[in-house]
């Protein structure tokens, strides 16, 4: 087994794990977890300046604010909890559905039809670089902060709701 696969398995196993974990300071030092895997990818694929990125922004900077917003909420019990996870599949089941789609749709327009950078831009340009090598990279780095700033927003929505 190879070190890329290792690192894909175990960065599967703890995006799993954030995702499943009913405790929101365990998802967020899963999501720290992850990104750190993440990150190490990134330096194995030749990558510093994403994986200096994405080891600052992602899994230090997002957690920071992440367990900062927890600490500012009361804890719910395990009935509160488990009704409130009942309304979040009520209220996000169609989510995977947009994901894939969305996911298909930018895979598709970046993959196949390509995007027209020249290869000489992508050696001397960074916007070349940004945009034909490290597309993906630079798409789930969007996913990643947008996920966390509405995850904050909805901490603290839901705690003035409490209130």
């Amino acid at each position: 087994m190879t070190m890329d696969s290792i690192l894909l398995i175990a960065v599967i196993l703890a995006a799993l794990w954030t995702v499943m974990t009913r405790s929101l300071l365990k998802a967020a030092l899963g999501l720290a977890v992850t990104s750190a895997i993440v990150a190490v990818m990134l330096f194995n694929f030749d990558s510093p300046l994403a994986g200096v990125f994405e080891l600052s922004v992602c899994a230090g900077l997002i957690t920071a604010v992440f367990i900062s917003a927890i600490s500012l909420m009361r804890p719910l019990t395990h009935k509160e909890t488990i009704e409130l996870s009942k309304k979040r599949i009520k209220r996000y089941w169609p989510l995977p559905i947009i994901m894939l789609i969305a996911g298909f749709v930018f895979f598709r327009s970046t993959f196949l039809t390509g995007l027209g950078v020249p290869a000489e831009a992508v050696k001397s340009d960074v916007r070349g670089v940004l945009w034909s090598s490290m597309a993906l990279g630079l798409f789930g780095q969007m996913v990643i902060v947008l996920a966390g700033v509405f995850g904050t927003v909805i901490l603290f929505k839901e705690k003035d709701k409490n209130k």
